[in-house]
């Protein structure tokens, strides 16, 4: 199976909810450059990690695909693909989800989830996620998620 994952999450607090700072975070990037030879890597993700605390500065990482919440089969010559999420896993609550996408050879997806945390006492702020998963089926090119995916689904909720 040729698939390549690229998992992008930005965090940010309250600070960053508003003004030039939620600018700044409402302009980063979902789709990076994938690094040397992880295109098509079976067991290895492309992480990008972007916080306010950094002024939301890009942090490349690997990981093992068995660690990222996407669940990938292969049936009938397409990948299914379906990210998870915890419903105890931060806000928005999801009841109704759309349904997996399924990627012809050649294709990719941008799917996207938001959450919002507290601490279990309320006395730290809250915060929040934007997690990005871009994930081709196929060969592809280090470039692959600058451009213009087959599929955009875009799941995020309201977290005040």
């Amino acid at each position: 199976m040729e698939v390549t994952v690229q998992w992008v999450r930005t965090s940010w607090t309250k600070r960053s909810r508003g003004g030039e700072a939620a600018a700044r975070r409402n302009a980063v990037p979902v789709g990076f450059p994938l690094p040397d030879g992880l295109a098509q890597s079976v067991h290895t993700v492309h992480t990008v990690r972007m916080h306010e605390k950094d002024d939301f500065t890009p942090y490349d990482g690997r990981t093992e695909r068995k660690q990222v919440a996407v669940r990938l089969r292969e049936t009938e010559g397409r990948l299914r693909v379906f990210p998870c999420v915890d419903p105890l896993f931060g806000l928005p609550p999801r009841q109704r989800r759309p349904p997996a996408v399924r990627l012809a050879p050649g294709q990719w997806v941008r799917w996207q989830l938001n959450y919002r945390f507290s601490s279990a006492a309320g006395v730290r702020d809250w915060s929040y996620w934007l997690d990005t998963f871009n994930i081709a089926y196929g060969p592809v090119t280090a470039e692959v998620f600058l451009g213009t995916p087959a599929f955009h689904v875009d799941e995020q909720g309201p977290v005040r």
